[in-house]
């Protein structure tokens, strides 16, 4: 094999691992149920996507101090080095065990630097 072909595969299965395990954690939020300790009848517990992360998509929320926004990315964007990156420092500062949106750790704008070097 190439070394090409080995870093494709290795990328490949570093994706595969990574997207189960949001898989995994998505199932294990929907299937979450609240707690009493801060349940309020008043609020709508739902299970479905939000509206705006259509099929092929997902969320995530670039977060550095008080600074956070939401993004919603392509699925290939799992494929970028730069995205990748961003995945490894939240690994290290979070963890595998987090709860909620995928949250990445850093500012906003240096989330929207690396969609914009993509997109040109």
């Amino acid at each position: 094999m190439k070394e090409g072909e080995i870093k494709l595969i290795t990328k490949f299965k570093m994706l595969r691992s990574f997207v189960g395990k949001i898989r995994n954690g998505l199932s294990l939020l929907v299937a979450r149920k609240p707690e009493f300790s801060y349940f309020n009848e008043d609020d709508q517990v739902t299970d479905a996507v939000p509206q705006d992360v259509m099929e092929g998509y997902f969320a995530v929320l670039a977060i550095k101090g008080e600074e956070a926004q939401r993004f919603i990315l392509e699925l290939n964007y799992l494929n970028d080095p730069a995205f990748l990156g961003l995945l490894d420092q939240a690994k290290e500062e979070y963890g595998f065990r987090q709860k909620g949106a995928l949250a990445v750790p850093c500012r906003p704008q240096e989330l929207q630097k690396i969609l914009d070097h993509r997109r040109a």
